[in-house]
């Protein structure tokens, strides 16, 4: 395991350091978990961009519209589709 050494301000460190007791963890745990979220949020836009630039802007929109409704429980607004799109600039 490696060990990083970041500076913050004052007031970023009190927050992080709330936020951690708050969940019941080490801040050290806290750093690790956002570290995990980020780079798993950069992985699937990696792979997202990657399918993109070989697939069709119909099929990406329809799987966006899945995750919105997985998201939204069904109930959260709906993306226009790319019917609509094409169309709005008519």
């Amino acid at each position: 395991m490696s060990t990083l050494t970041i500076r913050l301000p004052d007031d970023t460190h009190a927050r992080m350091k709330a936020l951690a007791r708050g969940r019941a963890i080490s801040v050290n745990k806290l750093m690790e978990e956002l570290c995990t979220m980020a780079l798993t949020q950069h992985d699937a836009e990696t792979r997202f961009r990657a399918l993109a630039a070989r697939g069709s802007a119909k099929d990406g929109l329809r799987v966006l519209d899945k995750l919105d409704a997985a998201f939204a429980g069904g109930d959260g607004p709906k993306r226009r589709t790319g019917e609509a799109l094409r169309g709005a600039g008519d």
